[in-house]
C-alpha cells in the first residue's frame, strides 16, 4: 500500500487551529510512514464567506485562503486539494487529475464521510470511514438521518471505543465498528519541559456544532450541559482556570456565570492557526475539560484529540470520564472525574505533584497515541484482511 487519500474538512472551519491539527496529524503521520498521502477537502459554495462572515465567491473566501495558508505552512501544497461540491477546483490539482489520483489510490480514509463526490469517494481500492463523532453518527444513522453517508465502505473505525460492546448504549446498526485512538504526529508535538504549575486551561466550544440528539425516547446533550456542573471549579479548588471559549452572545448568562466563578475566558482568535493552537497548549500547565454530554451519557469511550495534544506536550490532563478508562491508563498524567469531588481532588493532585504528572503525560502519548504506531497498525489490519 502506497497511495492514500484523506478526505477531511478544514476549509469549512477556517481559523480553527485545533480542527486543522486533527486533519494534519493524519496526513503528516501517513507521509512520515513513507506513503504518498493526499488530503482532499470538499466545500459547498454556500459555505464560503469573506473576512466579515458574509457570503462571497469561493475563490475570494477566507475558507480558501486559510486552507492554502495551512497547507503551505506544513509543506503540503503539492499534496492538498480543495474542491467545490460541483467539482470546481479551488486549490491544488484540477478535477480530472484528482479523478486519476483517486483511481490509483490504494486507500481512502474518509473522516466523518466528509468527501462525498462520487468520482473521488468511490474510486480508491479500499474505502475506510473514520468516525470522530461517536454517538452522533450512530444515532443519526439509526434515525435514518444520514441517507447513504455510511454506505460503500470496507472498514468502519470509530473513536467510540466501547461501540459494539455492552458498555455503551450506542447502536451498531449491523456495522462492524472497530475502535481506534486519535493519532498524533509526535515530531510536530515535542515534549515541553515542565516549569511550575500555573493554571488549568482548555479550548472549546460552549455548545459545539450540533444540537441535542433524541433516540429511543432519551435526549443526549451538548458540552454546555456538562460544563454547568463544574463551573465552580476555581472557587472549590483555589486554583486558576482559563478557557479559550467559542460562545454565542445568546449564552451571555453562562458566560457571566463562568467569569463570576473565576474563569478567565479568552477569544477563539488566540488559537486561530495551527501554530497558535500548538503554542497555547504547549505553554499551558495542564488541561481541565468536560466532554460533550452525549459522549458521557452513552459511555462511548470517546477521547479528545485536544487532550492528546496536551499529553504529547508533557502536560497532564484532568478530563471527564466517557468510558475510555477501560482502554487507557489513568491516575498519573491522565486523571479522570465523574463528579465535582473527584474533579477537585484531581486538580489538587496535579498541582501538588506536577513534575511527576508531566512525565507520565508524555509517556502515555508515546505509548498510546503515536501516529507511527496507530497508523502502522491500521494499515496492517487492512493489509491482513483485504489482500
Amino acid at each position: 500500500m502506497s497511495d492514500v487519500i484523506v478526505g477531511a474538512t478544514l476549509a469549512n472551519k477556517p481559523f480553527n487551529g485545533g480542527n486543522a491539527w486533527t486533519r494534519l496529524n493524519w496526513v503528516l503521520g501517513l507521509r512520515r510512514l513513507g506513503l504518498e498521502a493526499h488530503l482532499i477537502d470538499q466545500i459547498d459554495a454556500s459555505s464560503c464567506v469573506d473576512a466579515s462572515c458574509r457570503p462571497t465567491q469561493p475563490r475570494d473566501s477566507v475558507n480558501v485562503s486559510y486552507f492554502a495558508d495551512v497547507m503551505e505552512r506544513f509543506g503540503l501544497q503539492k499534496h492538498a486539494h480543495l474542491v467545490c461540491s460541483d467539482g470546481t477546483t479551488l486549490y491544488g490539482s484540477e478535477f480530472a487529475r484528482l479523478e486519476k489520483l483517486a483511481s490509483a489510490a490504494d486507500l481512502l480514509i474518509n473522516i466523518s464521510g466528509h468527501l462525498q463526490l462520487p468520482a473521488l469517494k468511490n474510486a480508491p481500492r479500499v474505502k475506510l470511514f473514520f468516525d470522530d463523532d461517536p454517538g452522533y453518527t450512530q444515532f443519526w444513522h439509526a434515525n435514518e438521518q444520514l441517507g447513504e453517508r455510511l454506505a460503500g465502505y470496507d472498514y468502519y473505525f470509530t473513536l467510540g471505543t466501547n461501540i459494539g460492546t455492552e458498555r455503551t448504549v450506542i447502536p451498531s446498526s449491523g456495522i462492524d465498528w472497530r475502535p481506534m485512538r486519535v493519532p498524533i504526529a509526535l515530531e510536530h508535538w515535542p515534549l515541553v519541559e515542565p516549569e511550575s504549575f500555573r493554571s488549568f486551561t482548555t479550548v472549546g466550544s460552549w455548545r459545539g456544532p450540533y444540537g441535542v440528539v433524541v433516540f429511543g425516547g432519551k435526549t443526549y446533550g451538548q458540552k454546555v450541559h456538562e460544563f454547568r456542573k463544574f463551573i465552580e471549579m476555581p472557587g472549590k479548588t483555589g486554583l486558576p482556570f482559563e478557557m479559550v471559549l467559542n460562545i454565542d452572545p445568546a449564552d451571555a448568562k453562562d458566560r457571566q456565570a463562568l467569569e463570576q466563578a473565576g474563569w478567565r475566558l479568552l477569544s477563539p482568535s488566540a488559537v486561530a492557526t495551527p501554530d497558535q493552537y500548538r503554542e497555547f497548549v504547549q505553554h499551558s500547565s495542564a488541561e481541565f475539560s468536560v466532554a460533550q454530554s452525549i459522549y458521557v451519557q452513552t459511555n462511548s469511550g470517546w477521547f479528545s484529540d485536544r487532550t492528546v495534544a496536551y499529553l504529547a506536550s508533557g502536560k497532564p490532563a484532568l478530563v471527564q470520564d466517557t468510558g475510555f478508562t477501560d482502554n487507557l491508563p489513568t491516575g498519573e498524567g491522565l486523571l479522570t472525574f465523574s463528579n465535582t469531588d473527584q474533579a477537585v481532588a484531581g486538580a489538587h493532585e496535579i498541582a501538588a505533584n506536577y513534575d511527576r504528572h508531566c512525565r507520565a503525560a508524555r509517556a502515555i502519548a508515546e505509548e498510546y497515541f503515536d501516529s507511527d504506531k496507530l497508523l502502522r497498525n491500521l494499515l496492517g489490519v487492512i493489509s491482513a484482511t483485504h489482500e
